[in-house]
C-alpha cells in the first residue's frame, strides 16, 4: 500500500482569519514542506518548525506518522507548489506556488500540472493507493472550484468555527477576477482550478485521473478539499473506485458529506481515532474541532484500522509528538 501526499501552497491562505494551518501568517508556507518531512523522516529536517495552529494543535502529519509506524506504508510526496523548499524527496510535476485566488490568474501552471500528475498516475504499479492533500487555505479554494464546476457543496475548515462568510466573500471576489462564472469550467477540470483554484487540487487531481484510468483502486484521505479533487476527477470523465476515507470530527463538521459523496459515485468511511479520551492529551484539540483533517490523516486512519492498528494511535502519535 502506498501513501501519495501532495504539498503545495496558496496565498490565499495569508488572509486573515482563512486558515489554523500554522502558528502564524509567516509560517504557513513552510506547514507543507514540514508535514512532508515529518511523513517521511518522523520530524523536522529542514523546515523552521513542526506545524501548530495558532491555538497550538500539532499538525495532523504526526497522526498520518504515528499510523504509517504502526502500519508500514510506503509514502510518496508530490511537490504540488511548494513555496519553501522541503527536504523529503518529491516528485514534481510542474506545480508552482499559488496565488491568491482575487488574482486574475492564480494558478498559470494548473493544466500542465494536472497533465503531468495524470501521467505519473498512470505509471505507478500499485493496485491500490491513499492520497492526501496538504495545502493552508485550501478549504476556501476547493469552494471555489466547486463553484466553477456549478456545484454548491460546503466545505470544512481548520479552525474550530467555519468562517463561511468570510470563505464566500473570497470566493466572490475570485469569481469577479476571473476569467470564468461558477458554473461555466463544468467538465473543464483544468480551468476551474486553473483560475479559482489552488496548484494542490490541480495536481491531485490529475493523479487520481492517471490511477483510475490504469485501473488503480484510490482511497481519498480527507475531508472537502479530496471531495473536491473527486468532483475535479468525474469532471474530467474518470470512471473507477473511489473512497474517501475521513475522520469522524470532520464528517460531523459536514453534515451534506454523505449526500456529497454519493452525487460522485464514491464510497464514504469515516474513522473515529478516539481523540476524546483522557489519556489523549494534545490530540483532544482535534476533537473540539480544530485541524479536524489535512496531511492524510482520515486515509491513515482507515489503513490503520483495516491493520487492527486503530487502538495504538493515540499513543503512537503521543510519542511522535514527544520526539518534536
Amino acid at each position: 500500500m502506498r501513501l501519495i501526499l501532495v504539498a503545495g501552497t496558496t496565498r490565499t491562505a495569508e488572509r486573515e482569519g482563512i486558515s489554523a494551518a500554522g502558528a502564524t501568517r509567516d509560517l504557513l508556507l513552510h506547514t507543507p514542506s514540514a508535514d512532508a518531512e515529518i511523513l517521511v523522516y518522523g520530524e523536522p529536517v529542514r523546515a523552521p518548525v513542526t506545524p501548530v495552529s495558532p491555538s497550538g494543535c500539532p499538525t495532523p502529519a504526526a497522526v498520518t506518522r504515528a499510523a504509517r509506524e504502526l502500519v508500514g506504508f510506503d509514502v510518496t510526496i508530490v511537490d504540488g507548489g511548494l513555496a519553501r523548499p522541503s527536504g523529503a524527496p518529491t516528485v514534481s510535476v510542474g506545480a508552482k506556488p499559488g496565488r491568491d485566488i482575487g488574482d486574475a490568474d492564480p494558478v498559470p501552471t494548473a493544466p500542465g500540472a494536472f497533465a503531468a500528475a495524470r501521467e505519473f498516475g498512470r505509471s505507478l504499479p500499485d493496485d491500490e493507493l491513499v492520497v492526501g492533500e496538504t495545502i493552508p487555505g485550501g478549504t476556501t479554494t476547493a469552494m471555489a472550484v466547486f463553484r466553477a464546476l456549478g456545484e454548491d457543496w460546503p466545505t470544512s475548515s481548520s479552525l474550530p468555527e467555519n468562517p463561511v462568510e468570510l470563505k464566500a466573500r473570497v470566493v466572490e471576489e475570485a469569481f469577479d477576477a476571473s476569467e470564468i462564472e461558477p458554473g461555466q469550467a463544468a467538465h473543464t477540470p483544468d480551468l476551474a482550478v486553473r483560475f479559482v483554484g489552488d496548484p494542490v487540487l490541480a495536481s491531485a487531481s490529475g493523479l487520481v485521473v492517471g490511477a483510475l484510468e490504469s485501473d488503480t483502486e484510490v482511497v481519498l484521505g480527507g475531508g472537502t478539499q479530496m471531495l473536491a479533487v473527486a468532483a475535479l476527477a468525474r469532471h474530467a470523465g474518470a470512471l473507477g473506485s473511489l473512497t474517501l476515507a475521513t475522520t469522524s470530527y470532520l464528517a460531523a463538521d459536514v453534515p451534506e458529506l454523505s449526500e456529497a459523496t454519493d452525487a460522485h459515485d464514491v464510497e464514504l468511511v469515516v474513522t473515529d481515532p478516539g481523540f476524546d479520551a483522557a489519556d489523549a492529551g494534545p490530540l483532544s484539540a482535534y476533537a473540539d474541532g480544530v485541524a479536524k483533517e489535512g496531511a492524510a490523516m482520515g486515509g491513515a486512519l482507515y489503513l490503520a484500522d483495516q491493520a487492527d492498528a486503530l487502538d495504538g494511535v493515540t499513543g503512537t502519535t503521543l510519542d511522535v509528538l514527544e520526539r518534536l
